[in-house]
């Protein structure tokens, strides 16, 4: 039996959801385990994908392609400027593949989400008054709009998964069926979610979350006590594919040799 972390066994399963010739953007963000899901899960998933021989074209913040195997361990923009890669973007073009509808993949994560798929990164509680002030809505707002569809990286847990968001920083499914279509979002939504869980999807017609499979381990019960609101289940629940012994050398000997993107290192 293989040896794993859940941040490994999340990585490779987000692995799994790329496909040729897309473009993915992953915001920047900078250490602990908010960016371990955020960053460095999807930085994993593509360089694994890439192993695979899937053509994913990666985008971090202004850079374009960079190499994720040699990220700087600081992503200041001295070292980010210095970030081998295709190409720099200027930064006031960094979000245009957004608008024009060219972004296939939004990677996202936050502080809190609903059944529907929103997200919330701006405060917790009365924004004068918060009982936590959070990052602010960055990048959020284009991913979740105009992306294809977006890859939800978010731990589970009672206080983040809420029957409704504080403040909706990226739009999911809104209110449940025909809300992004009322506004006129040109982007498909949230695909799955992936926590320290389970994973999970949307039920097509209701637009509510449900559960895909389980992590190794993992029962119904405790996925139900870390939830705020009601999810849909199938009638029988797979277990979450294990890594492999090919795809846990990639990662432990040429992908992320000393766990910065994965045990959130970078600063």
């Amino acid at each position: 039996m293989s040896v794993f972390t859940i941040e490994e066994l999340i990585a490779v399963s987000v692995s799994k959801e790329l496909k040729d010739g897309e473009l993915g953007f992953i915001g920047l963000g900078t250490g602990g385990r908010s960016f371990s899901f955020a960053v460095g899960v999807p930085s994993i998933a593509i360089a694994l994908a890439h192993r695979r021989g899937i053509d994913f074209t990666a985008q971090y913040g202004v850079a374009f392609e960079p190499d994720i195997e040699n990220a700087p361990h600081c992503f200041d923009d001295r070292n980010l400027l210095k970030w081998s890669a295709t190409a720099q973007i200027p930064v006031e073009m960094a979000l245009d593949g957004f608008k024009r509808g060219l972004m296939d993949i939004g990677f996202l994560s936050g502080a809190q989400i609903d059944r529907y798929g929103n997200i919330n990164s701006i405060a917790i509680g009365p924004y004068e008054k918060p009982k936590v002030r959070l990052v602010g809505g960055i990048a959020l707002p284009d991913h979740a709009a105009n992306a294809g569809r977006t890859l939800i990286m978010i731990p589970h847990a009672k206080r983040s998964f809420v029957e409704k968001v504080d403040y909706r920083t990226a739009m999911g499914f809104g209110d449940g069926p025909g809300h992004r279509e009322r506004l006129g979002l040109i982007g498909g939504g949230p695909s799955k979610v992936f926590t320290d869980l389970a994973i999970l999807d949307f039920e097509p017609k209701s637009r509510s979350m449900r559960v895909v499979s389980l992590h190794p381990g993992v029962t119904r019960e405790q996925v139900e006590s870390e939830t705020g609101f009601e999810l849909i289940w199938p009638d029988k629940v797979p277990t979450t594919i294990e890594p492999t012994e090919q795809e846990l050398d990639w990662i432990h000997n040429e992908i992320d040799r000393d766990g910065a993107f994965l045990n959130g290192r970078i600063f």
